[in-house]
Parts: C-alpha cells; sequence; structure tokens
C-alpha cells in the first residue's frame, strides 16, 4: 500500500505489518497467524509510535554511524551500525522487515529511534561494539562478550624492539596503534609490514654484548627476507631502530612513500609479467591499505584493556597529595556535545577504585548557549553539590577533565556550597598535568605513575560516559536528569 493510499484510508499498519481498521483485516496462514491479536485501541498505540520512528529514521544523516531503537518503556532495545544512517534504519520499515523471522520480534516492539553520528564508518563499528557491551541490549547477540579489539604494540623500551598484535597491551615501555576492528586483516598488514621494515615478531630476549648471539641460528623469516635477524647480529641496533622509527612513521599517517614502492614494484613485476610476485605485492598493498580503517586509542577508550591497580592507585594518591588517610570515593566530571547540539555532563563514581555505575549520572545543561565548557563545569558542580544532594555524600576526591580554566570554574562553583568535595583537581588530556587550586604550577607525575593511571581511568570513564550519549539510554530517574 503506497503512503498516498494510508493517508486516505481509514486504518492504519500494525506493527507486524497487517493492515486493520480500513476494511477486512487481511488473513493469511502464515506470517500474521504468528502474532497475537490486538485490540483496535491498543494496536491504534502502538502503531502512532512505529510511526513516529518511521517518520523520524527519514530525517537521518546519509552519513555513517549508531542507531539505537528503543521500545514503549524507552529502553535500547537492539544497536546497529550503518555505513548511511537514512538507508539502513529505513529499511525496518519496511514490509520484509515486519515478515522476516530475523527482525519481525524486534520490529513489533520499536516505538522511537535515535542514532549517533560518527566521522568514519570504522569510528561506528567501535561505537556499537562499546555501546553494546555497556548497554546489553535485548535483541542484540552479538559484541555482548569481553571481548575486545586488538592493537599493534611496538615494545619501544626493548633493545630491539618487537612488534606484536595484541588485545592486551601493556600498560607502560610501548606504542600502541589501534584498535582495529578487523584481526585477520591486521595479521595480513603486520606480514606485509615485516617485509618492508624487517622487525621482529619473536619473544626472544636480544641484548647487545650477549655472547650467545655470535652462535644463534636465526629462523625462516630471515631466510625468506622478513626479519633483520637482530638474534643473531646481522643487522646493527643503530639500523634496527631506525627501521622501528620506520615504522612507527608510518602507522602514524606517514605511509605514502612505503605504498608508493610497493605500488610501482608490483608494476614492474607486471610488466615483467611475474604475475605470482605482482599479486603478492598487490595483497601486500592491500593489507597496508586496510591500517587506515583503524580507530584512536584515546578517543576508542576499552575500559576492559586499559586497567589500572586500584590499591596501588589509592595509595600512590595518598602519597602524592599528601593525604591524611587514602581517598575512597572518586568522582569524574566531563562535558560532552551530543550530536554538536545538546551539551550533556557525566558524573562518574569510583569506589575503592573500582567504577560504581549505581552512581553515574548524567546532566542536561540548562543556562547555558552554544558550546562553553567552562560555564557549562560550573553548572554541574554547583547541582552535584547543592543541598538537593544531600543525601548523595561528597567524594573524597573531585576530578576534572580538563586545565586550569576548567579547574577554576569547578571551584568558583563550589564556593557557599552546601556539600564540598574532599579536594578537587583536574586533569589535562595532552600532556597528562594535574592542576591543584592555588597552584600555578603543575604537577607531572610519571606515566608509570599507578595514582597517575588511577586517575586517567576515572577521566576516560567520565569521557567515555558522555560521549556514548547516555541521556538516550537510561531512564531519567537513573541518570539524575533534574
Amino acid at each position: 500500500m503506497s503512503e498516498q493510499d494510508q493517508q486516505q484510508d481509514s486504518g492504519f499498519d500494525r506493527p507486524d505489518g497487517e493492515h486493520v481498521g480500513g476494511g477486512p483485516e487481511p488473513q493469511s496462514d502464515g506470517e500474521a497467524a504468528r502474532y497475537e491479536f490486538l485490540s483496535e485501541p491498543e494496536a491504534k498505540k502502538i502503531a502512532r509510535g512505529y510511526r513516529a520512528a518511521s517518520r523520524k529514521a527519514r530525517g537521518f544523516p546519509d552519513a555513517p554511524g549508531v542507531y539505537l531503537m528503543k521500545d514503549a518503556r524507552d529502553r535500547v532495545i537492539y544497536i546497529g551500525k550503518a555505513k548511511s544512517l537514512r538507508k539502513r534504519t529505513r529499511s525496518y520499515f519496511l514490509k520484509p522487515a515486519m515478515t522476516d523471522f530475523r527482525t519481525a520480534a524486534l520490529v513489533r516492539e520499536i516505538r522511537d529511534i535515535d542514532f549517533l553520528e560518527t566521522e568514519t564508518e570504522v569510528d561506528a563499528i567501535l561505537t556499537e561494539a562499546r555501546l553494546i557491551k555497556d548497554i546489553q541490549p535485548k535483541y542484540n547477540r552479538d559484541l555482548k562478550d569481553d571481548k575486545t579489539f586488538p592493537y599493534l604494540q611496538v615494545r619501544v623500551r626493548e633493545e630491539y624492539p618487537r612488534v606484536e598484535i595484541t588485545r592486551s597491551p601493556r600498560s607502560h615501555g610501548t606504542r600502541l596503534f589501534g584498535p582495529f576492528p578487523n584481526a585477520s586483516l591486521l595479521r595480513g598488514a603486520l606480514v606485509a609490514l615485516q617485509k618492508v621494515f624487517q622487525f621482529r615478531t619473536c619473544g626472544l630476549v636480544i641484548k647487545d654484548g650477549d655472547p650467545r648471539r655470535e652462535a644463534y641460528r636465526p629462523c625462516v623469516l630471515a631466510s625468506i627476507g622478513e626479519c633483520g635477524a637482530p638474534c643473531s647480529g646481522r643487522i646493527t641496533r643503530k639500523e634496527y631502530r631506525r627501521n622501528i622509527r620506520r615504522l612507527c612513521g608510518f602507522l602514524s599517517g606517514k605511509r605514502q612513500k612505503v605504498t608508493g614502492e610497493i605500488r610501482r614494484e608490483m608494476q614492474a613485476a607486471a610488466e615483467a609479467r611475474q604475475y605470482e610476485k605482482a599479486a603478492s605485492l598487490r595483497d601486500q598493498l592491500l593489507a597496508l591499505e586496510s591500517l587506515k580503517k583503524r580507530g584512536s586509542v584515546d578517543r576508542h577508550v576499552q575500559p576492559e584493556v586499559f586497567q589500572a591497580d586500584p590499591r596501588r592507585g589509592l595509595r600512590g594518591l595518598r602519597k602524592v597529595f599528601r593525604l591524611e588517610k587514602e581517598p575512597r570515593v572518586i568522582e569524574g566530571i566531563d562535558i560532552a556535545h551530543l550530536s554538536g547540539k545538546e551539551t550533556v555532563a557525566s558524573v562518574v563514581r569510583f569506589i575503592d577504585g573500582y567504577p560504581f555505575k549505581p552512581g553515574y549520572r548524567r546532566y542536561k545543561i540548562r543556562t547555558v548557549d552554544g558550546v562553553d565548557d567552562f560555564a557549562s563545569i560550573a553548572e554541574v558542580v554547583s547541582r552535584r553539590f547543592a543541598e538537593s544532594e544531600r543525601g548523595n555524600p561528597p567524594p573524597d576526591i573531585l576530578l576534572i577533565d580538563g586545565g586550569k580554566g576548567q579547574l577554576h570554574s569547578a571551584c568558583r562553583a563550589l564556593e557557599g556550597a552546601p556539600l564540598q568535595p574532599g579536594m578537587i583537581l583536574s586533569l589535562a588530556k595532552r600532556e597528562e598535568e594535574i592542576f591543584l587550586p592555588g597552584q600555578s604550577e603543575p604537577v607531572r607525575l610519571s606515566r608509570d605513575s599507578w595514582a597517575l593511571r588511577l586517575l586517567q581511568y576515572v577521566r576516560d570513564e567520565s569521557h567515555r560516559f558522555a560521549q556514548h550519549y547516555h541521556h538516550i539510554l537510561r531512564r531519567k530517574a537513573t541518570l539524575g536528569d533534574e
């Protein structure tokens, strides 16, 4: 039935695709029999929500992103990714989706739909996975486990750094690239990179001056030209580390020179009718190109991967800030501008170094027009430590995401507030500097400091919670939307 016919017909569509109320209800022995009977008032109510979601989907952008289906109780029941949000979501409101056994049950429950636009399709893949792990929607079966996306890890602190693929990266002494949404393509890219940069992937401990190196027999990778064989001294430390620097440069975006050389070699092999070699080089090139399809270590944080030692972190905070006792409760605040429009703030709570998700809160910013992080932080701090929060004890440490400006705004908001945190500080992202009230110079901790790692964990969790649009994913009471 066309849209014009629907407007002229006095009936309406049920979510299962059957048309009722405008004449005799169609009967079939197939799909229609699989749905329970709905009274006319109930069906009309359901149909209104379903049609509203359908109209909303038509206005989605033709861009990559994540879409979220919600039921009558405003709960997210399904999360999906799309190369084009408009095209993908509209498919749920067509007859095939209403009758297909794989989607019929989901479609019957859809009452609203929302989206998060992303910069790239890879961002959509990684954001979808993160949201599914957090929310555990009813109709999502995959990505609910603890499996994480892999990284490419370079152990730069070793004399002869090794390169490896890992889902559990080390917390220090490495350079990380990723995460990568496709592990098999990453493995193929690693082989191609190894042929170019001659790095090792083995677990040997190789040191200069080790007499065993003179008699060591290299593995087969050296024989086929995929490793410089530092284990047997075939390459100097200077030469090897130069290759590692070039590899890191390539992975950081300076890849045109390397891909250009491979492309020219492939063309020469094809002209010489060395087709197997040309095909091999083509595969290398494709694998290297796939490295573009990765996320950002900072933007696509996987909390399951980067965990701090809570006890060491708390002891470290007590020592660094000369506290009388170890802090137990830490709260982190971050500001997010969702979809480039609405501004929200997240407040996350950690107890004894672990996330306490029942204590998470989200605040819709009310008094600030446009993008103004300083004013937004002042508002949320005022509301968090207001008289009405007497039943919500203040934290031992309040952590603000940002630098001096953000900290100053938070401190001004706390002047005269009924509740006060034990201490307040801010953590700036770029240099990981800690700012304290009344101190012009920041506190700089070692990147290996357990205290810094715990603060980073709180800061990253507050950022993730804000960025992932949680104000549409939980009931208002749960998130403190006042």
